[in-house]
C-alpha cells in the first residue's frame, strides 16, 4: 500500500534525531540492539531501532524520532483507521476490565475532589472511573484534539491539549489535583522522566499518581520480538521496567504504595502478533478472509490470560504512589 503521507516519501530518516550512544535513563553506554522493525501497523516508510540498556534495562527507540517526526507519525495514525483499532482495545471487555482495575486501585485512598487523566484520548478511563468516584471532578489532557471532543461529550470537565511537561501547560495545572493518572501514556512521551515530574508538580501535597505502562521485561517481548505489539514502533519511544519507575518516584520524595503486574495485563499479545504477521505477509485483499484465524488467536489470549497475568508473561504493570507533603 503506498504511503499516504507525502513528507515520508522524501526520506523518513530526516525525521530522526542523531543516534545516542548512552542510555537516556541512567547514562550507561552499555547498550545493545533489541530489534529493528518497519512500521508494522501503518506500513509507512522507515526502519526503527529499539535498544535496551544492559545496566538498567530501559528500552528505547534509538535514534529517536524528532518532534516533527513524532507529530507526523501521530497525525498519520489518527487520520487513518488505526485509532479505531486502539479505541476498540479500550472499549472491549478486557479494556474496560483494566480501567475498572485501575480505578479500584484508588478506592482504599481518600476520595479525590479533582483528578487529571493524562493521555486521556476520548476519556475512556474517566468515564469508567466515574462509576467509582461519582463526586470527583475529572479533567483530561492529551496531545491530540480528541480531548476537546471528550469535553464536548461531557466525559471530562476541562480539556487541556499538549504534554504535561510543556511549561505553558504545567503553569495552568500546577498544584490543582488530588490524583494524576497516566494510563499507557509515558511510552509515547519524548522524556518520560520530565513528564513524571510534571505530574507530581500538578499534584497537591499528599496527592497520588496512578501509572499504567507496558512492561518491557514481559516474556512475550522476548518471545515475539518485533511482533510484540507494545513495542509499538514508531510511536512508542520509551519502555520503562518497574524498578526504574519505582526508583524515580522514590527519588522525587514519593512513597510507592502499590505495584500490580496482574490486573493491567491485556490479553492481546498472541492475536496482535498474528495479525501483524498476516498484515506483513498477505495482500490487503486477503486480510478479511484471515480474520477468523486472528479471532481464534484472540480466544487463546483470553483463555490463557488468568494464568499469564500471574507469570512473567504479564505485559503491563500499575504503580500507585503518594507525593510527599
Amino acid at each position: 500500500m503506498p504511503p499516504r503521507t507525502p513528507e515520508l516519501t522524501a526520506g523518513p530518516d530526516r525525521f530522526h534525531e542523531p543516534r545516542r550512544e548512552d542510555c537516556p535513563w541512567c547514562g550507561s553506554r552499555r547498550l545493545r540492539t533489541r530489534l529493528r522493525t518497519p512500521d508494522l501497523l501503518h506500513h509507512r516508510p522507515g526502519v526503527f531501532t529499539v535498544d535496551v540498556c544492559r545496566d538498567c534495562a530501559h528500552t528505547f527507540q534509538n535514534p529517536r524520532l524528532s518532534p516533527a517526526g513524532l507529530a507526523l507519525y501521530h497525525r498519520d495514525f489518527y487520520d487513518g483507521r488505526l485509532e479505531d483499532y486502539t479505541d476498540r482495545l479500550h472499549t472491549t471487555r478486557a479494556g474496560r476490565r483494566r480501567h475498572r482495575a485501575a480505578a479500584r486501585a484508588m478506592l482504599a485512598l481518600p476520595e479525590p475532589e479533582s483528578w487529571l487523566d493524562v493521555g486521556t484520548g476520548h476519556a475512556h478511563f474517566p468515564r469508567t472511573a466515574q462509576e467509582f468516584f461519582a463526586y470527583t471532578s475529572f479533567d483530561g489532557l492529551d496531545p491530540t484534539l480528541r480531548v476537546g471532543r471528550a469535553q464536548v461529550e461531557g466525559h471530562i470537565e476541562e480539556a487541556h491539549c499538549g504534554y504535561l511537561a510543556m511549561p505553558e501547560v504545567l503553569a495552568r495545572l500546577r498544584g490543582r489535583y488530588d490524583v494524576v493518572s497516566m494510563l499507557h501514556h509515558l511510552q509515547h512521551t519524548p522524556d518520560p522522566r520530565a513528564e513524571l515530574r510534571a505530574a507530581l508538580t500538578a499534584l497537591r501535597p499528599g496527592g497520588h499518581v496512578l501509572i499504567d505502562v507496558p512492561n518491557p521485561r514481559s516474556a512475550f517481548g522476548r518471545l515475539l520480538g518485533r511482533w510484540w505489539i507494545p513495542y509499538g514502533q514508531p510511536r512508542h519511544l520509551h519502555l520503562m521496567p518497574p524498578a526504574n519507575l519505582r526508583a524515580e518516584l522514590e527519588s522525587q520524595g514519593c512513597e510507592v504504595l502499590r505495584t500490580d503486574r496482574k490486573s493491567p495485563h491485556l490479553p492481546y499479545d498472541i492475536s496482535a502478533a498474528f495479525g501483524l504477521v498476516l498484515g506483513r505477509l498477505l495482500p490487503r485483499r486477503w486480510l478479511r478472509a484471515a480474520a477468523p484465524l486472528v479471532a481464534l488467536a484472540g480466544l487463546a489470549d483470553h483463555a490463557l490470560a488468568p494464568l499469564l497475568r500471574r507469570t512473567p508473561f504479564s505485559n503491563a504493570y500499575l504503580i500507585v504512589a503518594r507525593k510527599g507533603r
